[in-house]
């Protein structure tokens, strides 16, 4: 009898699966790649609102702050829905893989297509004349994982309590609510107080930290720690709360 793969190996091959079931899904494509490719060509060429200085470096690191939320809450949140009204959390957590390597795949997986997604906007990007800041390298990774950890949480909360059928209604307002909400377009375009109060939400907080990367090359750290607030209280409320089964 042979030995069972390491755990490694499962949570690869895990990942592996739920990454293709991500790419093969024509509305996840279209929500991760065709809607922010269509919004960053649309809010580059557009002339209003105003903003300073070039407004494809505003535009662009918003946008890659777009496809963050498309993948790791939109497109978690109606496929894990899914998957739990249908029992396939339920019997996979009772797997070898367990519920804790079926988490990590899916993260893992998250990260592999917003890898993707950023490869394939930000050449588009940089073909409508985006300069980034090589230096903000390092401050967007940070961004990266956090606001991915955020969104992945949120999501979670989402598909943890609600009937799929309204995950899928919720979690397609809320994508396009929070696109608006400073990740497109800067928090400081809404004018105060609104500019204020949008920079405190998660997606604001994302959005001006990419921005402040591929801007300047340096970490806004303040939308560092309103991030990472969100991700805590997300990540606390869907672990009390998430059920893996209807």
């Amino acid at each position: 009898m042979s030995a069972p793969a390491a755990t490694s190996t499962r949570v690869i091959a895990q990942a592996r699966f739920d990454a293709g079931t991500l790419l093969r899904n024509g509305e996840q494509l279209m929500v991760s790649l065709i809607l922010p490719a269509m919004a960053l060509v649309g809010a580059t060429l557009v002339p209003f609102p105003e903003l300073d200085g070039r407004r494809i470096d505003a535009v662009a690191p918003g946008i890659l702050a777009l496809a963050v939320l498309s993948t790791a809450f939109t497109g978690q949140a109606i496929s894990t829905a899914f998957d739990r009204r249908y029992g396939v959390l339920r019997l996979l957590g009772a797997t070898p893989l367990g519920r804790g390597g079926l988490l990590a795949g899916r993260i893992l997986a998250v990260l592999v297509v917003e890898v993707i997604q950023f490869v394939v906007l930000a050449a588009i990007a940089l073909g409508m004349g985006w300069r980034p800041d090589a230096l903000g390298i390092l401050p967007f990774f940070v961004f990266w994982i956090v606001g991915t950890a955020c969104f992945v949480s949120f999501a979670m909360l989402f598909a943890g309590t609600l009937r799929a059928e309204a995950v899928l209604a919720l979690a397609n307002l809320v994508w396009v609510i929070m696109l608006g909400l400073g990740t497109v377009l800067p928090s400081s375009t809404f004018g105060e107080p609104w500019s204020t109060i949008v920079s405190f939400t998660p997606s604001g907080a994302l959005g001006e930290g990419f921005r402040a990367a591929f801007e300047t090359g340096a970490f806004d750290w303040q939308a560092l720690g309103v991030l990472a607030v969100w991700t805590a209280l997300f990540a606390g409320l869907a672990r009390k709360v998430f059920r893996w089964s209807d």
